[in-house]
């Protein structure tokens, strides 16, 4: 199975003790266990991708109907968050049913894992986007303000994207190339050397390193 991603939830921190004696701080992540609820093929769909479910409890009057379907079709119990993930290979065997563990990544592999980050409310350009601020002292009446935002004679206006103050966190975030630690296939769990975006809880995306240092 060329599946090169899993589902999972992040679990918190643990420290790891190392051969040598060394204390690692690790991120623990619950990876899996996954079940293919539909796979997407280039003669049908344009693209090959396989969709995951995360097996976890979900009360049955929160799926609707037309869900029920989706998941019969494939034999699976309904699941709270599907993704998809791309297959590479066009002559892949995956196919609906098939279970996606985290027997698939290994000790000393790189991993990339894709969550969303935390949410910080409103927050100012200085704390937002760095900005310098202005002086503290000596009449300063321009603290952590941003200051000038367009030309004064060209182009005379306000860039598109300009950076300013406003909500920040709770955006997509990819963490890439976290070493893998440990892999305990008993209890399903993957812990990684390195901060994993989210909180206690987020679900997150966990895939081979594409660009591995």
């Amino acid at each position: 199975m060329a599946v090169n991603g899993i589902l999972g939830i992040k679990l918190g921190m643990a420290q790891v003790f190392t051969d040598d004696g060394t204390a690692v701080g690790c991120t623990v992540l619950q990876a899996g266990p996954c079940v293919v609820v539909q796979r997407r093929t280039k003669e049908k769909d344009g693209y090959d991708a396989a969709q995951l479910g995360l097996v976890e409890f979900i009360k049955p009057q929160r799926v609707t109907k037309p869900m029920m379907g989706h998941f019969k079709k494939s034999n699976a119990a309904p699941m709270r968050r599907l993704r998809e993930v791309r297959i590479d290979d066009s002559a892949d065997d995956t196919k609906a049913g098939d279970r996606v563990l985290v027997d698939r990544f290994a000790p000393g592999e790189l991993v990339d894992v894709t969550g969303i980050s935390k949410g910080k409310g409103f927050a100012g350009g200085v704390k937002r986007w760095h900005y310098r601020g202005g002086d503290s002292t000596h009449g300063s009446m321009h603290h952590r303000a941003p200051g000038g935002i367009g030309g004064s004679s060209f182009p005379s206006r306000v860039w598109p994207g300009q950076h300013f103050p406003g909500h920040m966190g709770r955006a997509r975030v990819t963490a890439k190339n976290l070493r893998v630690v440990k892999v305990d296939t008993d209890e399903n769990l993957l812990l990684v050397y390195g901060s994993v975006p989210g909180p206690v809880g987020t679900y997150i995306l966990i895939r081979k390193a594409r660009k591995a240092k």
